[in-house]
Parts: structure tokens; C-alpha cells; sequence
């Protein structure tokens, strides 16, 4: 077989019917989850898309690979390694991308005005705290607080020892705390 061909081969690899259904009940449920990691890594909802579409086939091509039942730690683990693949080619080539304020707003028009001001100034101040994490604590915060994940799915997902994610999510929170102490400030006046 030529060369051409086996290269077309693997790349058009198809998934049996059990393995489908298996990717679906897995992997699929977490599309949020990859989201809204890929949003925060990579701070641009174009380019967070992007990436998520490119994990999913990754995931997809390697999905014979896959062992378990919970794929959530797996697809986040392919996720953060596509954003920060994107992030070092940005890097290189001198890209930036500015944030973008609307990424995460929610419409919550059956609450008061009063209500919805303080709720966005405070959900505002909450992102701009994380924006200003290095990357390392803002990822372990989004993986913890924002999708639930445990210490172990977190160092799975991070590929470092679970002591170095307790480390930096203490650090983390601790970071965040001083960041948001000015807006608690506000709110007491």
C-alpha cells in the first residue's frame, strides 16, 4: 500500500456501532464541560470553538483508546492539551486576543434590577479575578469550582501529582481572594 494510502486510511477510520454509542454516552455529555474550559484557557469564544471541534476529533480518532467509563477527565485532558498547543503557536507568532466580556453572560431577566446590577458586578469582578490568574491556577480553578472535577480527575486532566493541584488551587483561591477584595469593598459602601 502506498504511502498516500495508508495515510487515508487512518485518517478516515470510522467508528464500529458499539464504540459510537459508547463515545456518545462518554464523551459527548461533556461538550459544556470542554467548553468552557477551552473559553478560559484561551480567553477568545471563536478560537475556543475551534478547539473544542479539533479535541473532539482527536478524541474521536483515539477513542479505541479510550478505557473507562467516565470520560469527562479524558476529553478535558484533550481539550487542555489542544488550547495550550494553540496557545504556544500564538505565542510564537506574536497573536494576541484581548477578552472578550460577554463570553459568560447569563440573562436573568426575571430578577430585579437591583438584583441582576449586583450579580453582574459581582460575576464581572469574578472573571476579571480569573483573567488575572497565570494560566496553571486559572486552569485548576475552572477544572474545580467551575466543573466539579476531583483533586485525582484534576492531575489526570493536568498531568501533574495531585499535591501540585492542591498547591495551586490553594495559591489559586488565595490570588483570587486578593483580587476580589476590592469589589467587597465596593459593595460595603
Amino acid at each position: 500500500m502506498s504511502e498516500k494510502g495508508s495515510e487515508r486510511s487512518s485518517q478516515q477510520r470510522h467508528l464500529s456501532a458499539r464504540d459510537l454509542e459508547r463515545f456518545q454516552e462518554s464523551v459527548l455529555p461533556h461538550l459544556d464541560a470542554a467548553h468552557n474550559l477551552a473559553r478560559y484557557l484561551l480567553r477568545d469564544r471563536n478560537e475556543a470553538e475551534d478547539a473544542v471541534q479539533d479535541a473532539f476529533l482527536r478524541a474521536i480518532r483515539h477513542f479505541d483508546g479510550f478505557r473507562g467509563t467516565d470520560g469527562r477527565p479524558w476529553l478535558l485532558s484533550i481539550v487542555r492539551n489542544t488550547c495550550f498547543t494553540r496557545l504556544r503557536n500564538r505565542k510564537t507568532s506574536g497573536e494576541s486576543v484581548e477578552f472578550d466580556e460577554t463570553i459568560h453572560t447569563v440573562d436573568e431577566a426575571h430578577l430585579s434590577p437591583e438584583v441582576q446590577m449586583t450579580k453582574q458586578a459581582a460575576a464581572r469582578s469574578l472573571r476579571e479575578g480569573l483573567e488575572r490568574l497565570p494560566i496553571e491556577f486559572r486552569e485548576v480553578v475552572v477544572l474545580r469550582e467551575l466543573e466539579g472535577l476531583s483533586y485525582k480527575e484534576i492531575a489526570h486532566v493536568s498531568g501533574v501529582p495531585m499535591g501540585t493541584v492542591m498547591s495551586r488551587l490553594a495559591r489559586a483561591r488565595k490570588l483570587l481572594l486578593t483580587t476580589l477584595r476590592p469589589f467587597e469593598a465596593k459593595e460595603s459602601d
